[in-house]
């Protein structure tokens, strides 16, 4: 058994780390109460927005599997959020679209998502867990956690939420106009979107900002 982490499950030959509360728990003896996760999803994408989540999970909430959103199937993505949301003292989400990404940069609007969601939380936090980087602005006790995703259970309540919204919200994008097939990559970089973008050009939910070096001469 890993020292912080990293109790695993094994599932189709394949071990899936489950997220502890060991670092939660740390910070309770010495005194935080209101412990919040943030994580955020779709840095990578070329389309939709950049999603955070922050999450307080209560010392027993009954909660079970948590662990990184991307070691999760949509089933199980669904069915945590569902139980987190039901189940923690708070939880709360911050946003940017596609225009604010290009005008901020990825990096810069994240921190922003990130940061709104932080001050969404009410009552406000008494420290702050955040996936491998610290939130520039955020005026309460945090620490970055590399790989917290994995470690964390706040952050990795955090990360389910987070991309649980963002897939919703692509979902609906793809309703709007389906020529992309958001509801399938949810905006990321694969051979179909990519022919999508080729033969259809940008639509309003792309990232002008992000130009695929195979595209860069098909794409207005």
């Amino acid at each position: 058994m890993g020292t912080v982490a990293s109790r695993t499950r094994s599932v189709r030959g394949r071990t899936r780390p489950v997220a502890r509360r060991t670092v939660e728990n740390e910070l309770r003896r010495f005194g935080f109460g209101r412990i919040a996760g943030v994580d955020e999803v779709g840095r990578g994408c070329l389309a939709g927005p950049v999603v955070a989540a922050a999450v307080v999970l209560g010392p027993r909430d009954g909660l079970r599997g948590l662990r990184d959103s991307k070691l999760l199937t949509s089933t199980e993505r669904a069915r945590l959020y569902d139980e987190i949301i039901a189940s923690c003292l708070a939880w709360a989400i911050g946003m940017r679209d596609p225009e604010e990404i290009d005008r901020l940069n990825i990096y810069h609007a994240s921190l922003e998502a990130m940061r709104e969601a932080v001050g969404r939380l009410t009552p406000l936090p008494d420290f702050v867990l955040v996936d491998a980087f610290r939130i520039p602005r955020v005026f309460i006790p945090q620490r970055g956690v590399v790989g917290g995703d994995r470690r964390c259970a706040a952050i990795a309540a955090a990360s389910i939420v987070a991309k649980v919204t963002r897939d919703r919200q692509m979902t609906r994008l793809h309703a709007a106009d389906p020529r992309y097939g958001f509801d399938r990559h949810k905006g990321y970089a694969t051979a179909d979107h990519l022919a999508a973008m080729a033969q259809h050009g940008y639509s309003g939910a792309h990232r002008r900002s992000f130009r695929p070096a195979s595209l860069f001469d098909t794409i207005d």
